[in-house]
């Protein structure tokens, strides 16, 4: 279990949140919200350990993250505003070196998670020559093959058209049914009706 406890940030002499306190249980779906400066980008960061809070504690397991980091890590795939991806590589490379680094998969998955995120006739291709959206979806695609059970993603949705939403939506279930947990923000409509989508929201 992931849990906030009683986070707090300021940026620029201005309060984004305070004492914020929420948890992120195995099979839940947990959407932060808020207008535009509220902090949620800076809230995810943080939980993922690339921001620093004025105060409070992020623990994983009943444990600040502080003390069990390589165990917080080996299940946290964290996907940023930045592709992230190598634009020397191919499409191809690039996943199969993200593939290298947690664990080994047959060839035809990568090809696979590349077809599922709209890459199918791209995957030879260097980042540099694509899109920023098809570098967007080369991260995505990460997220077929990834074992981690905790997904943070800010705008996962970014540059992504309706079928890729649904898609996604699909993929977001099926982890979640799985045991997993997934964090994320996006200024798209997901998981309308959904009663396992959970809403955590900011600047109140």
């Amino acid at each position: 279990m992931l849990e906030v406890h009683q986070l707090s940030s300021i940026r620029d002499e201005r309060v984004l949140f305070e004492d914020l306190c929420f948890t992120v249980s195995p099979g839940e779906l947990v959407q932060v919200e808020g207008p535009n400066g509220a902090g949620k980008t800076t809230l995810l960061r943080i939980i993922a350990g690339l921001g620093l809070a004025e105060s409070g504690d992020v623990r994983w397991q009943g444990q600040s993250v502080t003390k069990v980091r390589e165990e917080f890590y080996s299940n946290l795939l964290f996907l940023g505003h930045s592709a992230g991806v190598k634009r020397e590589l191919t499409a191809f490379e690039n996943l199969a070196f993200y593939q290298q680094m947690h664990g080994d998969a047959d060839e035809s998955v990568l090809w696979d998670a590349l077809a599922r995120v709209g890459l199918a006739g791209r995957e030879d291709v260097p980042a540099a020559q694509l899109s920023a959206g098809q570098n967007r979806r080369v991260a995505l695609a990460r997220l077929w093959i990834s074992q981690s059970k905790l997904w943070i993603l800010d705008e996962p949705l970014t540059a992504i058209d309706k079928q890729g939403v649904k898609v996604l939506e699909t993929l977001f279930q099926e982890h979640v049914n799985g045991g997993g947990m997934v964090l994320f923000t996006t200024h798209q409509d997901m998981f309308e009706g959904n009663t396992l989508l959970r809403r955590v929201r900011l600047g109140e």
